[in-house]
């Protein structure tokens, strides 16, 4: 029994070099993990710039669908005389075209 408690404080002791070792690897190379994370969150790749730019294209593209089908909703009441209609047609149309102009506009396609 005497040997068997300085061989097990031996043993022990070689097995938690291991865990002080990675613990030390740990510390040391924590500041660098944290620098590069940091540079990740505030850098914007390319690609989810572009994903973004696409998604604020969509956007505006349904926006400016959902304002087409307004306007011409409130057209035809304008042309029944609803004069209410034609003032709200007026804003809508409007509002449509600074939607238009901040699309890109359509490649022409030949055919």
């Amino acid at each position: 029994m005497r040997i068997a408690a300085p061989l097990l404080l031996i043993l022990g002791g070689l097995a938690l070099q291991g865990c002080l070792a990675k613990a030390a690897v740990d510390v040391v190379t924590l500041p660098v993990r944290a620098a590069s994370k940091g540079v990740d969150l505030a850098t914007t790749s390319q690609s989810e710039a572009d994903e973004k730019r696409g998604r604020e294209l969509r956007q505006r593209e349904e926006r400016a669908g959902k304002l087409e089908r307004q306007y011409e909703k409130q057209r035809r009441k304008c042309l029944d005389g609803d004069r209410v209609a034609c003032d709200e047609a007026r804003q809508t149309y409007e509002e449509l075209q600074v939607i238009l102009r901040s699309l890109p506009a359509e490649p022409e396609r030949d055919e």
